[in-house]
This record gives C-alpha cells, structure tokens and sequence, in this order.
C-alpha cells in the first residue's frame, strides 16, 4: 500500500517536542522526507535520537524574522520545494490581562502568529500544485479561560489567518486547514505551571471533556497528518477540532 506522504517533503515548525514530534515521526512514517525545527540545544538533540538519521532535525528560532527567512532559503537550497508545512510552533503564557506585561502578550503573539505569517510567506514560492499547510491553532480559541488571554488571542489569529491563506493559496492548488486541539498530554502546561498546580489544572481540564480524558499526541498526530495528505484533498479554509467533544457536547 503506498504511503499517505511518498515522496513528499515535510516541515514541521517546534518538532523536537510534543505534538510537533510525534507528528514528524508520523510524517516520516507515512514516506515523508522531513525537516523538523526547535530552539533548545537539549530537546533537538533528542529529537535527532528519536526521529532518526533520515530526519533533518534544525536550530531555528520560529519567533525571529531572520530565523524564518534563513529557514526557508536553505530548504530551497537542499530541497528546491515543500510539499507539506505544519506550522507547530507555539508558547503559552499564563496571566491575567490586568496583572500582565506588556511583554508577555507581544512574546506570544511573536512566535505564534507573526512567525507563522512569515512562515507562509517565505514558503509560498516553494509550494507546487497539491502542496499542504496545517495551522496548529487550538480550542481555547473558543473559550474564555482566565489568565488565557494572550494564549486564546493568537490562536484566534492564527484560525483568521488560515482562511485567508486558504483563500490566496488556492489559485497555486495548495490547501490551508487549521488544527485545533483540546487538553492534550503534550507537556506544554507542565511548562508553565509547577507540578502541583499542572496536575490538578490537567485533572480539572479532563474532567470537562465528554470522553473524561486527555487527548494524546499522538492522536492530535492522526489528525495532522489526514489534513495534510490526498485523504483531505477537498478541505481548505476548514478547521479540524480535535477535543474530545469538550466544545461540541
């Protein structure tokens, strides 16, 4: 049976962790020959174990404009196209809006919605005809989670900006869908929050969802990879909420 991704060539943004890696290594998987970013000397190394030699596991930081345009000039360099982009990359900030920096909300939305613009658009010229991008936006978009505000901000930026990528890849044969998890056991609120105060928010979280659990990374990895193959090939514009039924029911 040939593969969902033979013979494509896969980015995946912030995939040394989480989410992003266990969607690499089901991209690779699936035939993908694919390029995985981070920024943390520890987490790429591992992830160079984990994904394997066939894996091009690069240092790149998804918040720096440089970064992003160097990214893309050498995958044009060493691959002269992309086939499937996942933008991945993200930061969570927890606070209220009274009690926050300024600083917090403009790290947020510099790594989640300015660097995935300028992902998109350093990408467009080496998309051909069937090329795929999926947004990993998220449910809390939806919600009205306190101390969430810069998170659920750029994530409701990030679903806008998928439907106008959407409308304006469209005449290039290249489909824009958005991801949008729920509570997931990727470790991002273990990064945020002490151990203590993690468990009970993940506890508390699981228990608003309809199946009364987490979702796991690699289910979230399923669902990536359906959005970015032949399976979804009448979809864009749409977005894929992944959660549980904690929005839906």
């Amino acid at each position: 049976m040939r593969k969902k991704l033979e013979g494509k060539i896969a980015l995946v943004t912030g995939g040394t962790t989480g989410i992003g890696l266990a969607t690499a290594k089901l991209f690779r998987d699936e035939g993908a020959r694919v390029i995985v970013t981070g920024r943390t000397t520890k987490t790429l190394e591992e992830a160079r174990i984990h994904l394997g030699s066939t894996v091009d596991v690069l240092s790149s930081d998804a918040g720096d404009p440089a970064a992003i345009e160097a990214l893309f000039v050498d995958i044009a360099r060493r691959y002269e196209r992309l086939d499937v982009l996942f933008l991945n990359a993200g930061i969570v900030r927890i606070g209220t809006i009274a009690e926050s920096p300024l600083s917090t909300f403009e790290d947020v939305m510099r790594v989640n919605v300015v660097g995935p613009w300028l992902s998109l658009k350093h990408a467009t010229p080496l998309f051909r005809s069937g090329g795929a991008v999926v947004l990993n936006a998220s449910i809390n978009a939806r919600l009205g989670m306190v101390g969430s505000s810069a998170y659920a901000g750029s994530k409701a930026a990030l679903r806008s900006l998928g439907r106008v990528a959407a409308a304006e890849l469209a005449a290039l044969g290249v489909r824009v869908n958005v991801l949008s998890p729920g509570p997931t056991d990727s470790g991002i609120t273990e990064k945020v929050l002490d151990p203590a105060t993690a468990a009970a928010t993940l506890a508390h979280l699981a228990e608003r969802i309809v199946l009364k659990r987490l979702g796991n990374v690699d289910e979230i990895a399923r669902a990536a990879l359906f959005l970015a193959s032949d399976d979804s090939s009448f979809m864009t514009g749409e977005e894929m909420v992944v959660d549980g039924g904690m929005t839906r029911v």
